[in-house]
Formats: C-alpha cells, structure tokens, sequence
C-alpha cells in the first residue's frame, strides 16, 4: 500500500485566488538520500515509521503523488525595520495540508526546493548545514515546549550549491499548523487589494481561529489572539534564554509558532545583549530586544490591519502585550526558580539574580539546572558557577530563605526535595548550544548522521537525566561560546 493512501490531504490555500500565490514545480536534487526521517512525529500522521523509497521519491519531486500540489506563497515584510514588498517563498514551496490522527492540519513545506518567482537572483536552494540546525532546532523548542514548526526529515544529495563555499544541497520536509505570517497582511495591505486581504483575515479565522467567529468583533478578536500568542511566545524564549536572530515580520507566525531558524542561538554566558547573527550591525535582535520588537512587528500588523479593525481597538490590543508578556515571564521564572506563592521582595531577588548572573557572565541553563539540583549536589555547587563567590553565596542565603515560605497545598512546608523535584521539569539539561550543533554538521558533512539523531532524541527530553549523555550538558569550550551566525547557516 502506498505510504500516501493512509494520509488525509486538502488544498485550503491553493483553492484561495492566483493573488495569493505562484505554482510552482520543485526542482530535483541529484542522487538525494536521506539524512534523518522523524519518525516519532511521522507515527502522527500514520507515515510509515522509517522512511522509504516512495517517501525519498516524492519529497525529492522525482515522482510526486497527486495529492501534492506545490506553491510558492506570497507575501511582504519589514527586514531590520525597513519594508520590502519583493517578497515570498524564495526557496520555499507548500505541498498541501496534512491530517493528523488527532484531525489536526499541518501545512507540510520544503525548504531547498529550487527557484520560485521570489527567489530575488537565489538559487533557491538550502544547504546541509542549514538544514541540520533548522532541524535540530524545532526539535528542541518542542521538546521545551514552546510552540514551533516541525520537521518530517531531511534530505541530502550530491547538488552543488554555492554559499562562501561550495556546499551541497538539501531539503527540509517542515511542517507548521500555518505559513501565512505577518508578512502576507502587509502584502495586500500595501498593494491596496483589500478584497484579498479580507479574504486573508476570513480564512486565518475560519482555519485556525474558529472561536473568534462568535465575537462582536471577529477581526479585533484575531488580533487579540495573534497578540497573545506572541507574548507567551516571546517570554517562552526569554525564559529559556533563546535568541532568534532574524525577528522580521515575514518571520513571525500569525499563530506564535517560533519560526525560520537561521542565525538562533541559545545563551551560554549569560547576557542580556547577545546577538546570534553576525548580520545584525546595530544589535536590532539582540536578547533583550526581542520583547521590543515583537511589539514593534504588531504594531506594523495592527497597522496594516486598519481597514478591518478601528484604530482605538488596535491600540487596546497592542497594550495588552506588556501586560500579558509579563505575566507570563513572571510566571514561567517563579516556576523556573520554584516559587509559587508571591511575596514582597521577590522582584529584588530576581533582579539580584540577573544581576549576578550578568555580572558573572555565568551559564544560564547551567545555573538553572544546577539551582534546581541543590538537594543532589548542595549549596556549592551553585556557588561555584560564580567568579564572586561571596556575592552568590549572599544570593543562594536569601533565596533559600524565601524557599522556606513555600508550602503545599495542605499549608505543610514545600520540602526541598520537592521544590527541586519540580524545578527539574521546568530548567532542561540539555540545549542545543551552537557548538553542538556544528560539530554534528561537520560529522554530518563527512556523511556520517549519527550526532544528528542522537541529539534530535536528547533533545525532545530536554528535562530528562540521561547520564550516558552527560557530555551534551557539559559547558562549551572557548570556540563554542557566542558563536555568531549567518542566515545562510
């Protein structure tokens, strides 16, 4: 039986009209194989659970079933501030929608597919490297739990693609509840077809936000759930300490799905001004700007939602952001830091703590995780992450102070066991810093995978304790801090 016989297909987006869209035939690779197949998420959509000639042949274009219909979308984008209309999916194409056993919808994408009508002179093509690291990466924020895009797999061949060197070609099998973006409003927000863009607002709210439908006004109500979305996106990764590099508006999801990895990095050190993309002169999406340009980029989709929504009702929502990006990040640092109760101090012990850890230029997720194991290890080994030892020390007395407020819901005292215990569930073990992830590159490289399945499984239990990969959680080497780079990688 056919691999595709078992799957439910739809064509939602390319039934929308020609304004919306290009068809676009994909472009084979030469002699492609294939370099990881995810078959946990396969098992979702009962895809076979290894992949197969059949799947190789039709993700390759080499022989696409009929329920496959490619398209490269359209849509525009404010780039580190300035507006671009000249854009879409430029090495990108949308297969079609895929059904989960569950009934839910999954666009399915490949990345590296050939040229598009909005390749803008690119070759259209993606590299390995990309590839992987993209891979790794969606691997990981879902193991975390923040909402992100998926891949199926990824392939690998023998086409030169030209880069800073020749590299060779390959393709990403991504899936995401939705590709439409910020972007696609500003496309025909800016271009004056407002029909379209009526269009656009009526599908985003029949598709992915049905509850709105009932509200006294649906348009205001999709802005109030893409604001919320965002928000508890952007405190996901401020509290995980992750950097997206990239934060333009065709790069951010109408549905707060983390988005384009390209130049992300995670914290090692931690500080606040990191930038992860080498591109980024002026530290425009550096760490802690990414709260500040999330509302920057709704702002200029509440701009370009105008004619659906009345200005005052823009401005409403757009100061709900603050407010709920707070609570979330409160909420997720309490957790993070196991302090359910909320007592008067606890803002000064936080900023303390950031503090501390800037000024120690100290591992984020280390000390995380190391403050989460004191009933393993003790109170030294949280001391230890610190140059001044005696300002961590003064730290580590008061929080542990504070622990002692906690209790459970009986009224009893929180023991500390348990406090940690729950702490480990919320402070991850392992990351994908950047130096893991190239040297499962340059493995991969050599043609040997290994390193990118096995980090791919670690990190979808990131929580977890698996001491056979304890060398995963070891802090990086002088090479492997404040990797910088490029949207090509």
């Amino acid at each position: 039986m056919s691999a595709w016989q078992s799957v439910t297909f739809s064509q939602r987006f390319s039934s929308l009209p020609r304004a919306f869209y290009t068809p676009v035939k994909p472009q084979p690779l030469q002699n492609s194989h294939w370099v990881v197949w995810n078959a946990p998420l396969a098992a979702r959509f009962a895809l076979p659970e290894a992949a197969d000639e059949t799947l190789r042949c039709a993700f390759a274009a080499e022989q696409m079933p009929d329920c496959f219909s490619p398209l490269a979308m359209k849509y525009a984008g404010h780039q580190f501030g300035v507006y671009n209309p000249d854009l879409g999916d430029g090495r990108g194409l949308l297969l079609g929608e895929m059904q989960d056993k569950q009934g839910n919808w999954f666009d399915v994408h490949l990345k590296g597919a050939g040229q598009t009508p909005y390749s803008r002179m690119g070759d259209g093509r993606a590299v390995l490297r990309s590839t992987i690291r993209e891979y790794l990466c969606s691997e990981a924020m879902a193991g975390l739990g923040i909402a992100t895009t998926r891949a199926l797999g990824m392939l690998s061949s023998d086409t030169p693609v030209y880069r800073e060197q020749t590299e060779r070609g390959a393709l990403l099998i991504r899936l995401a509840t939705t590709h439409i973006r910020f972007g696609h409003f500003e496309h025909f927000f800016y271009t004056n077809q407002l029909a379209e863009h009526k269009l656009l607002a009526d599908k985003v709210i029949e598709w992915y936000l049905p509850q709105c439908q009932q509200a006294a006004k649906p348009y205001l109500a999709m802005f109030e759930q893409i604001v919320a979305r965002t928000a508890l996106m952007i405190a996901q990764w401020q509290a995980v300490g992750f950097a997206h590099g990239v934060m333009n508006t065709d790069n951010m999801s109408i549905l707060g799905e983390t988005f384009d990895y390209g130049p992300f990095g995670f914290l090692d050190d931690y500080e606040p001004g990191y930038i992860c993309n080498h591109s980024d002169y002026q530290g425009r999406y550096a760490f802690d700007q990414q709260p500040r340009v999330a509302l920057w980029n709704l702002s200029a989709l509440a701009h370009a939602l105008s004619p659906l929504i009345e200005r005052a009702d823009l401005q409403a929502a757009l100061a709900q952001f603050d407010v709920l990006l707070g609570q979330h990040f409160s909420r997720l640092m309490r957790s993070k830091l196991g302090l359910n109760a909320r007592f008067a101090g606890d803002s000064e012990l936080f900023d303390r703590m950031f503090a501390l850890l800037t000024e120690n230029r100290t591992d984020y997720t280390r000390f995380m995780r190391t403050l989460s194991e004191l009933d393993r290890h003790g109170k030294q080994a949280v001391i230890d992450l610190f140059i001044d030892r005696e300002a961590a020390a003064r730290w580590l007395d008061d929080y542990l102070v504070r622990c002692q407020q906690e209790v459970q819901a009986d009224g009893s005292p929180l023991s500390e066991s348990a406090r940690c215990a729950a702490m480990r569930l919320v402070n991850p073990k392992y990351i994908l810093r950047n130096y893991l992830a190239q040297q499962a590159i340059e493995k991969a490289q050599q043609g040997d995978f290994s390193q990118v399945q096995q980090l791919a499984e670690l990190l979808r239990r990131p929580y977890d304790d698996a001491p056979q990969f304890d060398h995963y959680a070891r802090l990086p080497p002088e090479w492997g801090k404040k990797m910088v780079i490029s949207c090509s990688s």
